[in-house]
C-alpha cells in the first residue's frame, strides 16, 4: 500500500494492494493518509504475510520544503505516531522493518552520491529479543543489496539468482536455544545458503562474460571450497565447535565480501577504443569549425561544394565499412568505424585548405584567434581535467568573465577609443572634444556595470557539497518554503517588480527605435499580450507561493488557477512566437506627396585640410552636396510632385524580431524557476545589453563588410550562458536538478507521459544555454544597431587621419543601421556563417575538454562524482545551445527574406 511504482514494477504480484499517485512531489498528504486509512485494518485482519507500506510525505516534503521547514516537523511526528500504533499492534512472531530508500541533502534533494544521501536509517523491531548479545555502541553499515537475502531467507523464499548481497548474520541468531554453538549454527547455515546463491550465479557469469579478475576468481572459488567443505564438516557433530564455528562465519563473509568488491570494480568497463574515437570525432569537428570560420573570409569561399564533397566521403567510407563489416568475420565496432569515416569526410577539406590557404601563409595565421582571448580559451580547456576547478566552476567562470571585459575595456584604450585623441593639426577652442571624452566615460561605465552585475548575480549561487563551509543563496528557495509572511510578501513584490522592470525596458527599447510604432501583429502582441503574460506570472507565484494557506473552501480553485496560469502564458507566448515568424518585419510604411528630400551634411572638423587624404575626401563631398542642393531647387519649382512610399524602423529590424523572441521565450523560462529567480533574469537581460554596448564600441562598421565578430565577443557569450547558469542555482550534478519544473502547470502529474516532464526539466535546466544561443546574432546586429548620429569615429576604420576627422558619405540625420548589411547580402550570409561556428567552436572545446577529461581520468575518485557528470550536462548544453543557435540564425533568415519582400511590395505599391 502507497506508492504506485510498486504496482507498475511488479504487477499482479500482491494479494491486496491499495495505490495511491505519488509523482506530485508537492502533495504531502494523499500517499500517507491512503495508507493510514487500510493500515491498521488490514494489520488487525490477519490476512497476510508480508505488509509493505511506502510512506512517501516526508520524501515529498524534503522536495517541495526542505529538510528544516516546519511541515517537516510536522510530517516526522505524524510517522512516529505510525510506528508507535504498529508496535503495539506487532506480535511475537512479526519483525517490524523500518528504513529509508535513500537520504537527502541540507536542501532536501537526493539522488546524488554524497553521504547524507546514500545513508539512511535502518531500524528492526519485534517483540521477541533478536540478537544474542548487545548490539555495539557503533551501527553497523549494511548495503541495500544485503536487505533481499536477509529478507528472503527470513520469509522462507529463494535468494534471487542476481543478487550479491550478504545476509544481516545476527537475525538468525536462534535466540530461543540460548545455545550458543545453536546461533553460530544457524548464523552459519544462513551465510552457506547465501554463498552457495552467490557462488552458481559468479560462475554462470564469468562463463558468459569472462571479465573477472582470473586470480581474484580462483583465489574466492578456493575460499569458498575451504569453507563449504568445514560447514559440511561441522554440521554432522556442532556440538562444542562454536570456534570453528565463527571460523566458516568468518570465511563464509570474506567470500561474500570479495566477490561483490570483484564484481563492483569489474562491472565498471571502458571502451577505449570507442573513447578515443569520440574524442577524435570532437576535435576534428572543433578544428573544422575554426579551419571554415577562418577561411569564410576568403574572395573564393563556397559553402555548398565544400560541403557537398565532404559528405559524398563520408558516405562512400559508411559503404566501405558496412562491406568490411558483411563480408569479413572481424569484430570491428561499428561505432568506431563511424567515427572514422566521418574523420575521412573531413580530410578533402583539411587538404584543400593547405594546398589553397595554409601553406601559402604561416603557421601563426592558421591560429586566427588572439593570444589573449586564446590563452583564456586554454585556461578553460585546462580546468576541466582538476576536479577542484570543475567544483568551483561558478566562481571560476566568473573571474574569467571579468578578466575578458577588462581585457575588453584595456583594448579600448589601446585603440584611443577611451580617452579623447590627440589632434593631429593645431586644436581650436571651439573643436568638439566632448562627445570623445562622453564616450570614453560610457564605455568605462559600461565595463563598471558588466563588473557589477556579475557580482550581484554571483549572490544567487548553489553550494556543492564538496564545499561544506559554503553556505547556499537562500534566495533560491521558493516563496512557498519561507515562514514569516511579511517578509514573503516583500519578496513577492521585488519578483513582481522585476517582471515589470523587464517588461518596460523591452518596450522602452522598441520605442526608442521606433519599432513599438508599428502596426504589425508582433508588435501589438507585445503591447498587449506581454503584459498578460506578465500578470498571469505574477498571479500564479502568488497562489503557488500562499497555496497551503487558503482556505479549504478556495483549494479547489487554486488548484484549477495552478493549473491555467501556467498554460495560458506558455500558450500566449507560442502565439507570440508564430505570429512572429509568420509577419516579422517591424517596420512602418506612409504614403507622400513629392520626392523625398535628400541632404548630405558636411561633419565639421577642426582646421582645414593639411593632406592630399583630407582632399580626396572633403572635395567628394562638397561636390554631392552642391549636386543635391540643384536637384532640390528643381524640385521645389514643381507644384506637385509623384507619390512617394517612405519606410520607418527599417534600421533596427532584425534587432527588433530578437528581442521580441527572446522576451517570449524567457517568460516561461522564468515560469519554470523559482521566484527569486526572476531578479536574475533581469540581471541577465542588463548585462547582455551591458555586453553588447561594449563590444559595440570597438567594432568598426564598413558598407563593403566583410562583416565579422571579434573572438572575444563571442568567448565572452559563451562564458555569460555558462555564469548565468550557476545563477539560476544549477549545478552540473543530478541532485540538484530542478524536479519541480515538471509539475508546473500539471500539478497532478503527467500520467504515463515522460516526454513532456522531461522537456519542462530540461528548459529549466539549460534555459541560459538557449536564451543566449538563440540571441548569438545579436553579436553581429548590435554595431550596426549602435550607428547614431555622431558616431565617424566608430564607423570608419582605425589608422585614417582624415576619416577620423571627416564624417561619412552619407547622410547622418538617417544612418543606415542595420540596412547595411542588405548592401553586401553575400557579406551577410557569410558573417551569419562565421558568427554560428565560431560560437560551436567555444562551446566544442568546452564539451572536447569534458570527454577527454572523463577518459584520461576514469579511474579517478571523483570521476563518477565530477567528472562524469559534468560531461553529461556539457553535452546535453551542447545540443540545446547548437538547436538554439540554428533557431536564432533561422530567425534571422526568417526576417532577411520577409524585409526583402516586404521592400518588393512597397515598390510595386509606389509604380502603381
Amino acid at each position: 500500500m502507497g506508492d504506485d511504482t510498486w504496482k507498475d514494477l511488479f504487477p499482479g504480484a500482491f494479494s491486496q494492494a491499495f495505490f495511491f499517485s505519488s509523482f506530485n512531489v508537492r502533495d504531502l498528504h494523499t500517499v500517507d493518509n491512503g495508507i493510514m486509512e487500510h493500515l491498521y485494518p488490514t494489520m488487525d485482519s490477519g490476512e497476510w504475510d508480508v505488509l509493505i507500506a511506502h510512506f512517501l510525505g516526508v520524501d515529498h516534503c524534503g522536495h517541495k520544503h526542505g529538510p528544516h521547514h516546519p511541515e517537516m516537523a510536522k510530517k516526522l511526528s505524524q510517522m512516529d505516531q505510525v510506528i508507535q500504533g504498529i508496535v503495539e499492534r506487532l506480535e511475537n512472531d512479526t519483525l517490524l522493518v523500518v528504513i529509508g530508500d535513500h537520504g537527502m541533502t541540507k536542501s532536501g534533494d537526493h539522488g546524488g552520491d554524497s553521504e547524507l544521501e546514500i545513508s539512511a536509517a535502518l531500524f528492526l523491531y519485534s517483540p521477541t529479543a533478536l540478537f544474542l548479545r548487545a548490539p555495539p555502541e557503533e551501527p553497523e553499515v549494511v548495503p541495500q543489496i544485503s536487505l533481499v537475502p536477509t529478507l528472503a531467507l527470513l520469509l522462507g523464499l529463494p535468494i534471487p539468482f542476481g543478487n550479491i548481497g550478504e545476509v544481516m548474520a545476527e537475525l538468525f541468531s536462534a535466540v530461543e536455544d540460548s545455545q550458543p554453538h545453536s546461533s553460530a549454527l544457524a548464523q552459519a547455515t544462513a551465510l552457506y545458503l547465501n554463498a552457495q546463491q552467490v557462488f552458481r550465479f559468479l560462475h554462470t557469469y564469468s562463463a558468459a562474460a569472462q571479465d573477472l579478475q582470473v586470480e581474484e576468481f580462483h583465489r574466492l572459488n578456493n575460499l569458498f571450497s575451504k569453507a563449504s567443505a568445514d560447514y559440511l564438516r561441522l554440521l554432522q557433530s556442532p556440538q562444542g565447535a562454536e570456534a570453528a564455528l565463527q571460523t566458516v562465519i568468518t570465511e563464509l563473509q570474506e567470500f561474500l565480501r570479495g566477490v561483490r568488491a570483484m564484481c563492483i570494480e569489474s562491472w565498471a568497463r571502458f571502451s577505449l577504443v570507442r573513447m578515443a574515437g569520440g574524442a577524435a570525432l570532437l576535435a576534428a569537428a572543433c578544428f573544422l569549425c575554426l579551419l571554415i570560420a577562418q577561411w569564410a573570409t576568403s574572395p573564393g569561399f563556397h559553402l555548398r561544394p565544400l560541403l557537398l564533397i565532404p559528405v559524398a566521403w563520408g558516405l562512400a567510407g559508411v559503404v566501405v565499412c558496412a562491406g568490411l563489416l558483411a563480408t569479413t568475420e572481424l569484430k570491428l565496432d561499428p561505432v568506431v568505424l563511424g567515427a572514422v569515416a566521418a574523420m575521412g569526410s573531413v580530410l578533402h577539406i583539411l587538404w584543400k585548405a593547405w594546398a589553397g590557404w595554409g601553406s601559402k601563409r604561416p603557421l601563426a595565421a592558421l591560429l586566427p584567434i588572439p593570444r589573449p582571448v586564446l590563452l583564456l580559451l586554454l585556461i578553460r580547456f585546462a580546468a576541466f581535467f582538476s576536479d577542484s576547478f570543475v567544483v568551483a566552476e561558478a566562481r571560476a567562470i566568473r573571474f574569467l568573465l571579468g578578466s575578458l571585459i577588462l581585457l575588453l575595456v584595456a583594448q579600448l584604450h589601446w585603440e584611443g577609443k577611451l580617452l579623447p585623441p590627440k589632434l593631429l593639426t593645431i586644436p581650436r577652442f571651439s573643436a568638439p572634444t566632448g562627445p570623445s571624452r562622453h564616450k570614453g566615460t560610457h564605455a568605462l561605465g559600461l565595463g563598471v556595470g558588466l563588473l557589477l552585475c556579475i557580482r550581484l548575480a554571483g549572490l544567487f549561487h548553489r553550494c556543492p557539497e564538496e564545499t561544506p563551509a559554503c553556505h547556499s543563496s537562500p534566495w533560491l528557495s521558493p516563496l512557498a518554503s519561507m515562514v514569516g509572511g511579511r517578509a514573503k510578501n516583500l519578496w513577492y513584490g521585488a519578483c513582481v517588480g522585476a517582471l515589470v522592470a523587464l517588461l518596460a525596458a523591452v518596450r522602452l527599447w522598441l520605442r526608442r527605435y521606433g519599432n513599438l510604432k508599428s502596426p504589425e501583429p508582433p508588435v501589438l502582441f507585445v503591447r498587449w499580450g506581454l503584459p498578460l503574460m506578465v500578470l498571469g506570472t505574477a498571479a500564479y507565484w502568488a497562489l503557488s507561493s500562499g497555496a497551503d494557506e487558503a482556505p479549504p473552501r478556495l483549494r479547489a480553485l487554486v488548484t484549477g488557477a495552478s493549473v491555467v496560469l501556467p498554460r495560458a502564458v506558455a500558450g500566449l507566448a507560442a502565439s507570440g512566437l508564430l505570429l512572429l515568424l509568420w509577419r516579422p518585419v517591424t517596420a512602418l510604411a506612409e504614403a507622400t506627396m513629392g520626392a523625398p528630400r535628400m541632404r548630405t551634411v558636411l561633419t565639421p572638423f577642426s582646421g582645414p585640410p593639411t593632406s592630399q587624404a583630407d582632399l580626396d575626401y572633403v572635395v567628394p563631398q562638397i561636390y554631392r552636396h552642391m549636386q543635391e542642393e540643384i536637384r532640390g531647387r528643381l524640385e521645389r519649382t514643381k507644384s506637385q510632385g509623384p507619390l512617394t512610399v517612405a519606410a520607418y524602423q527599417l534600421g533596427s529590424v532584425y534587432s527588433a524580431a530578437m528581442v521580441t523572441a527572446l522576451t517570449l521565450l524567457a517568460f516561461p523560462l522564468l515560469l519554470l524557476h523559482a521566484e527569486r529567480i526572476s531578479l536574475v533574469f533581469l540581471l541577465l537581460f542588463l548585462q547582455s545589453f551591458l555586453l553588447l554596448h561594449l563590444l559595440a564600441a570597438g567594432i568598426p562598421i564598413t558598407t563593403s563588410g566583410p562583416f565579422t565578430v571579434p573572438w572575444q565577443a563571442v568567448s565572452a557569450w559563451a562564458l555569460m550562458a555558462t555564469q548565468t547558469f550557476y545563477s539560476t542555482g544549477h549545478q552540473p550534478v543530478f541532485p540538484t536538478i530542478h524536479w519541480h519544473a515538471a509539475f508546473v502547470g500539471f500539478p497532478e502529474g503527467h500520467g504515463s507521459s515522460t516526454w513532456l516532464p522531461a522537456l519542462l526539466v530540461g528548459a529549466n535546466t539549460f534555459a541560459s544555454h538557449l536564451l543566449f544561443a538563440v540571441g548569438c546574432p545579436l553579436l553581429l546586429l548590435w554595431p550596426f544597431l549602435c550607428e547614431s548620429q555622431g558616431s565617424q569615429k566608430r564607423r570608419q576604420p582605425h589608422g585614417n587621419e582624415a576619416e577620423a576627422r571627416v564624417g561619412p558619405e552619407e547622410g547622418e540625420e538617417e544612418p543606415l543601421m542595420e540596412m547595411r548589411l542588405r548592401d553586401a547580402p553575400h557579406h551577410f550570409n557569410v558573417a551569419l556563417l562565421q558568427l554560428g561556428l565560431k560560437y560551436l567552436f567555444v562551446l566544442g572545446i568546452q564539451i572536447l575538454a569534458c570527454a577527454l577529461a572523463a577518459s584520461i581520468l576514469r579511474r579517478h575518485l571523483m570521476v563518477w562524482k565530477v567528472f562524469a557528470p559534468k560531461f553529461i550536462f556539457e553535452a546535453m548544453g551542447f545540443i540545446v545551445s547548437s538547436v538554439g543557435l540554428f533557431l536564432g540564425l533561422a530567425l534571422v533568415m526568417r526576417v532577411d527574406g520577409a524585409v526583402s519582400s516586404w521592400l518588393q511590395q512597397l515598390v510595386l505599391a509606389q509604380q502603381r
